[in-house]
C-alpha cells in the first residue's frame, strides 16, 4: 500500500536530488567496490566481496523506497490554501497557556520536519492540534504528558 505524500517545492527537490545522487553516484561505487573485490581472488574466501555485495543490496533497496517515495510525492499548491486557517505551510504563532511562552511554527509534511528550524510535521501531536484553527482559537492537545492549550495568535505564509 502506498501513502501520498505532500511536499513543499524545496522538499520535492531536494528528495529528487538524494534519489539522483544514489542513482548516479552512489550506485556506480557498489559496482566498482564489487569487481575490485571480485579481482583479488577466490570469491568463496573473500570477505570483502560479500560485504561489497552486501552493501549494494542495501543501497538497492534504500533507491527502491525513494522510487517509491518520490513516485506517491505531490506538490503543495499553496494558491488553493485557505490563508485564514492553520494548514500545511503555515507559520502558526502560539501562545502557550500554562507558561505565557510564545512559540513559532511552520507546519509541514512529516518528511520535512525539522524542529531546530521551526518545522513541525501536520502529524505530530501539536501540528495535529493546530491543524484548521484560526487566529484566536485555543488548541487542547494531548501530548505523553497531559493536556497543553495553545492559543493561535498570528498564521502566516512566506
Amino acid at each position: 500500500m502506498s501513502t501520498v505524500s505532500y511536499y513543499t517545492a524545496e522538499g520535492l527537490k531536494k528528495l529528487k536530488e538524494e534519489l539522483e545522487t544514489l542513482k548516479h553516484i552512489e550506485r556506480p561505487k557498489a559496482s566498482q567496490a564489487i569487481a575490485e573485490a571480485r579481482d583479488k581472488g577466490d570469491l568463496s574466501e573473500n570477505a570483502e566481496y560479500d560485504a561489497a555485495k552486501e552493501a549494494q543490496g542495501l543501497l538497492e533497496l534504500r533507491i527502491s523506497k525513494m522510487e517509491e517515495v518520490y513516485s506517491n510525492a505531490r506538490l503543495i499548491d499553496e494558491s488553493q490554501l485557505d490563508m485564514s486557517k492553520a494548514l500545511v505551510l503555515s507559520n502558526v504563532k502560539i501562545k502557550n497557556q500554562a507558561n505565557g511562552m510564545e512559540m513559532k511554527y511552520t507546519l509541514v509534511a512529516e518528511s520535512e520536519a525539522d524542529l531546530k528550524s521551526g518545522k513541525i510535521s501536520v502529524t505530530s501531536p501539536i501540528g495535529k492540534g493546530l491543524l484548521g484553527k484560526s487566529v484566536g482559537d485555543v488548541a487542547e492537545i494531548t501530548v505523553p504528558n497531559g493536556v497543553l492549550k495553545f492559543e493561535i495568535l498570528d498564521i502566516s505564509r512566506d
